[in-house]
């Protein structure tokens, strides 16, 4: 019998499948939220409506505190409308910490106001109540702390220079929701407003979106009527009535900022999900604690006590001296790993438009321009599963050993 021939080899034995790639961040939707747009679309009412009161109320209840809870289509306009209805205007200064997104400051332009720019705690990378201290002047309205990556600002101090000072809080809370601080939820601390997020990215999602949160009646009531052109009565409230009511009265020069029934049905469902995306990203935070102690790296800040929670919106990692690589080289290292990260932030300091014209100098912000330089976002999300977030573990001990 003739002997048969070798197989020819296969080419694409030699080609080595790449994992796939880990994005730093990625929203938890499931069938749930699915099938709740599904209903919206299929009621007829997809703009500001029935399931958005409902996302309201439940906000409010979740909360738990007698507070007023207004949605809107990004945290953005929640910060507008809240520091225009604490009369915000032409010459007042509004304190800021120079790491936050940009949003953060350029509402306070929006009213032609001045924002003011501080430097942050070394540790928690919270706006430094030292600093806000320092910037306080006679033009000084409003301080807005920002909740860094989900960890609560030093609220007792903020809050009590507020009042030494006259000062309106508007807490930016866009990484902050579920935190607790001293057992207490960040809406619930005592502040004036505060808003919260819910962008694609964030501990949940309505895609776009955020809620405006206070315990004031009347800013309650003149945030409400701003958010929809300055009209006294709501289009829902006009138009679900089976009266005609077709008669409304416009009572300022207000804005489009109103949050869609589409986009509420899908908060209404995530948020009955918050406990568990909570869990998980506390559960993802121990894990990155236990797989980089050792490395050359600053890990994030924890809570100070336990009555206090970190929401984990973000775990940012700061390098060390001796970690033998910069910062940028890390991260396009990473990435040739199918591991992606981020910067959070590049400081307002350091951006054209603020540097230019606030006349700022990184001189004056030594903390968060270090922070700055060292600094990456870490993966973390609540579909990242074990295994996912080992990659990352394993990637960073190999490029930092």
């Amino acid at each position: 019998m003739a002997e048969q021939a070798p197989a020819a080899a296969d080419p694409m034995d030699d080609i080595v499948v790449p994992p796939p790639f880990l994005p730093f961040a990625l929203p938890d939707i499931g069938d749930e939220e699915i099938r709740a747009v599904e209903a919206c679309l299929r009621s007829g009412w997809v703009t500001t409506g029935p399931a958005t009161r409902r996302f309201e109320q439940e906000f409010r209840t979740y909360l738990g505190e007698d507070v007023e809870a207004i949605s809107v289509n990004s945290a953005t306009a929640g910060l507008h409308l809240a520091l225009e209805s604490v009369g915000i205007g032409p010459g007042d200064e509004v304190i800021v910490p120079t790491l936050t997104f940009t949003a953060t400051a350029e509402v306070v332009r929006y009213l032609g106001a001045r924002p003011v720019f501080v430097d942050v705690d070394p540790v928690t990378l919270n706006v430094a109540p030292s600093a806000v201290e320092a910037a306080v002047t006679p033009r000084t309205r409003a301080i807005i702390p920002v909740h860094y990556a989900g960890l609560a600002c030093d609220m007792e101090a903020i809050l009590a220079l507020a009042s030494r000072h006259g000062l309106r809080v508007i807490e930016d809370a866009a990484h902050a929701f579920p935190t607790r601080l001293d057992g207490k939820l960040v809406g619930t601390l005592g502040s004036d407003i505060t808003v919260f997020s819910f962008y694609a990215n964030k501990t949940m999602t309505t895609g776009e979106g955020g809620m405006v949160v206070t315990r004031h009646p009347a800013l309650a009531a003149r945030i409400r009527v701003m958010r929809l052109h300055g009209i006294s009565q709501d289009a829902f409230d006009r138009y679900n009535s089976r009266v005609p009511a077709w008669y409304y009265e416009v009572v300022a020069a207000g804005f489009k900022y109103n949050l869609t029934d589409i986009a509420s049905a899908i908060g209404i469902e995530q948020l009955r999900k918050i406990d568990r995306f909570q869990q998980r990203r506390t559960w993802l935070a121990q894990r990155y604690d236990e797989g980089l102690a050792g490395l050359p790296l600053l890990l994030p800040a924890h809570p100070a006590n336990e009555g206090s929670t970190h929401a984990w919106h973000l775990y940012v990692v700061r390098l060390q001296d001796g970690a033998g690589i910069e910062r940028d080289e890390l991260i396009r290292a990473l990435a040739a790993r199918g591991i992606g990260t981020s910067v959070h932030f590049i400081p307002l300091h350091r951006q054209p438009y603020w540097r230019d014209t606030c006349g700022l100098n990184p001189g004056a912000f030594p903390v968060a321009e270090a922070a700055f330089e060292a600094m990456l976002t870490l993966p973390l999300y609540t579909r990242m599963n074990d295994t996912d977030q080992d990659r990352v573990i394993a990637a960073l001990r190999t490029l930092l050993s």
